[in-house]
């Protein structure tokens, strides 16, 4: 509650402890610790963060997710083998992607196997924009018309100009 505070505590303490072991295995696998500390002394649920580079598709952070201050860090040689990257994920929420000129950035966002992504942003939504992810990240939408439409029940009715005549009938539409 301090006025001082910059970062919040995870949502529980177990969740730093689990945290903390999906850091360690990281490192432990050969991710490189380039920010932060194993150490995570800080009291109750409190987890200072901490930057992993060096992951390769071996190392089980390649493919988790960290729900915590947890940042890793790839190197791409172009564009396309970091879009590449960025899909070959088994989840797909949400992505932040920065680009110099913001109209080429959203073409590169639309190539993102995500639920949405915030081009030259870090987030924020309104209701009438949709949410959710891809992948194992959700299905459907929240907000907006298509989280709405979650709650309808649609009715499908079909409907022939004639009556089927039963004593002929083919089995399909004509």
């Amino acid at each position: 509650m301090s006025g001082k505070t910059t970062l919040a505590p995870l949502s529980t303490k177990r969740a730093k402890e689990n945290l903390t072991k999906q850091v360690r295995a990281a490192v432990e696998a050969g991710a490189t610790l380039a920010f932060g500390s194993l150490e995570q002394n800080q009291p109750a649920a409190m987890f200072e963060p901490v930057i992993l580079t060096n992951i390769t598709k071996d190392n089980p952070a390649y493919y988790q997710e960290f729900f915590g201050p947890v940042g890793q860090i790839y190197k791409v040689k172009n564009e396309d083998e970091a879009v590449a990257l960025a899909n070959d994920s088994h989840y797909g929420l949400s992505g932040v992607l920065f680009a110099g000129d913001p109209e080429h950035g959203a073409e590169v966002a639309a190539r993102i196997e995500t639920g949405g992504v915030f081009v030259n942003s870090f987030g924020g939504t309104l209701p009438e924009l949709p949410f959710g992810g891809v992948k194992n990240s959700g299905y459907g939408r929240e907000l907006s018309h298509y989280g709405i439409d979650t709650f309808v029940n649609k009715q499908l009715i079909v409907t022939k100009k004639q009556p089927i005549d039963l004593n002929h009938a083919t089995g399909g539409f004509v």
